[in-house]
């Protein structure tokens, strides 16, 4: 089997090239090293099975003839965090929308079996309830997650109107080895581990108490994968770890001192997918639990060495447009 994945030198994007190998498939990588890292597959250097293709989904001419005798394409490029889409938003726009479009139009051609799709639940802006269904209403409260959204919406249609067989999966707050450490503020885990390793206490938004659905990577990648050779086509799944976990329980896990920082507008006080559909129709449930996460990220802590060290002024800076746009 040959699969293609977009974005495969990024933070879920090698976790899934890593299963795809382990599983016997010829990979094909597509990623513009923006936010990837060609380090991340480092340990994959030598593999027949493995090309790495430097080109950006925005230039269809450069990737369609990628797709030529692909079974399976895994699509994870995308620009993503909330401060700088509200400050260029037409790069997330060109990335996430058109690069999808291309994405799907390429796949399309070529005949692919099955497409999965890396949706976020930040569609769901601040939901009703929690656990949050698929069926929830979609409120985007920024530029990232409504280029998510667009992009979900297009490779559903593109399933609908030419019958590309397509699945998308909305992620909630997935962490772990690799995670991004780019110069942009923004998850939680590299933010505090950066902290962490830089002996600085670790910037708590508003009281901590704030829960997320921390879904540990190999367990998307797992979801994807099942996904992927299912039977199960134009359909839309929850991804989630079963349970929500407070900041301040990761604080506990870390180990470290805290400062707190003002709450942000259109952040939710709690994320938590209900993920009982995929369980059903998928047969899909998460194994890791989040201690045992959080001690497999403390055990790969020196990826972080690099990262940027965030404090309570270069945030507030950071996140002046935030206040400005969402306030």
């Amino acid at each position: 089997m040959v699969s293609l994945v977009t974005g495969g030198c990024g933070f879920i994007g090698s976790h899934m090239t890593d299963r795809l190998l382990a599983e016997g498939h010829t990979v094909r990588v597509i990623d513009n090293w923006t936010t990837g890292r060609p380090e991340n597959l480092d340990h994959q250097k030598g593999n027949p099975n493995l090309t790495i293709y430097h080109a950006d989904i925005r230039n269809r001419e450069a990737i369609e003839p990628l797709f030529q005798g692909v079974d399976y394409v895994f699509h994870f490029a995308a620009l993503a965090d909330i401060v700088p889409s509200i400050q260029r938003p037409w790069d997330y726009y060109s990335s996430n929308v058109l690069g999808t479009f291309h994405v799907a139009e390429c796949a399309k051609n070529a005949g692919i079996k099955k497409l999965v799709y890396a949706a976020s639940s930040s569609c769901y802006g601040i939901p009703d309830e929690y656990p949050t269904k698929e069926n929830a209403e979609i409120r985007p409260q920024y530029p990232y997650a409504l280029t998510k959204r667009l992009g979900e919406e297009t490779v559903l249609h593109w399933g609908q109107v030419y019958g590309l067989p397509v699945v998308t999966l909305r992620l909630f707050n997935v962490y772990g080895t690799r995670s991004r450490t780019s110069g942009t503020y923004g998850a939680v885990f590299g933010v505090f581990l950066a902290q962490k390793l830089a002996g600085q206490p670790f910037t708590v938004v508003g009281d901590g108490n704030q829960t997320r659905d921390f879904t540990y990577v190999t367990d998307i990648t797992d979801a994807f994968y099942t996904a992927a050779m299912s039977d199960v086509v134009q359909d839309t799944f929850n991804v989630g770890s079963g349970g929500t976990y407070s900041v301040n329980r990761l604080c506990e896990l870390l180990g470290g001192e805290i400062t707190h920082i003002p709450k942000r507008p259109g952040e939710p006080d709690c994320t938590f997918a209900d993920s009982s559909r995929i369980k059903e129709r998928l047969g899909w449930k998460a194994k890791i639990s989040f201690e045992e996460g959080v001690q497999k990220v403390l055990e790969n802590i020196e990826y972080w060495r690099q990262a940027p060290v965030w404090t309570p002024d270069s945030i507030d800076t950071a996140t002046q447009d935030w206040f400005k746009y969402l306030g």
